[in-house]
């Protein structure tokens, strides 16, 4: 059975733990906090998902989630993650992180980061332009005519390829915005950053329902993004 390990458990990373679950594949949790930590969400998500540390859950996922706060992105292993498929979900909040002179510049976006320091991987952004209530909501079955489209960004086609798989697995269509520069066009304050999933963008976030966005809305919004 395929297994997905989760570097980071939060928001993002638990609500892909479960349509992981749900899709079959076997889950290896971690975050920073150390594996007792993840206890009641393991016992939550039953047989199929144990809690480990990031260096365990990088050499155990067919494919490796990286869903922590940019400011720690150094902290994630490199060593084990060399030759493997990773998905990043970072975005870039200063308020939050910091700020970092190059993602001010523009000269390389919050995946660039991270793939300088996973030199040996190969990262792929996905999964960081939708609210972590819609990523669960809005899953479907392939074929079902109201699914959704996720964009990704990356510069191997093996692991977009990979990454894609995943996604379907999980319930989602892929949009491919290109090398993994071009990650910003989906990142915070652009038209496919959370727009294309909400219903009602007069509600509050946590409330909204979300609103299934297919791969040309997707599209639409990636094209309309400037810098």
């Amino acid at each position: 059975m395929a297994t997905l390990g989760l570097i980071g458990s939060g928001n993002i990373g638990s609500t892909l733990a479960r349509l992981a679950v749900d899709a079959g594949l076997d889950v290896v949790l971690s975050n920073s906090r150390g594996p007792q930590t993840l206890s009641g969400l393991v016992a939550e998500l039953g047989p199929h998902a144990r809690a480990a540390t990031p260096a365990e859950a990088a050499a155990a996922g067919d494919w490796v989630v990286v869903t922590v706060p940019l400011k720690n992105y150094l902290k994630v292993p490199a060593a084990p993650l060399a030759g493997r498929t990773v998905l990043d979900t970072n975005n870039y909040y200063p308020e939050r992180d910091g700020h970092f002179d190059r993602l001010d510049s523009g000269a390389t976006t919050s995946s660039g980061l991270l793939q300088e320091h996973l030199a040996d991987a190969h990262v792929v952004k996905a999964f960081n332009n939708i609210y972590f209530g819609h990523l669960a909501a809005l899953a479907r079955p392939a074929g079902a005519p109201d699914r959704t489209a996720l964009p990704i960004a990356g510069d191997d086609a093996a692991a977009k390829a990979a990454a894609t798989s995943l996604l379907d697995a999980l319930g989602y269509d892929t949009v491919d915005a290109g090398p993994l520069a071009e990650g910003w066009r989906f990142q915070p304050g652009t038209p496919a950053y959370g727009l294309p999933y909400l219903k009602d963008p007069g509600s509050p976030l946590s409330e909204d329902p979300g609103h299934s966005a297919g791969a040309p809305a997707v599209r639409e919004a990636l094209a309309a993004a400037t810098r």
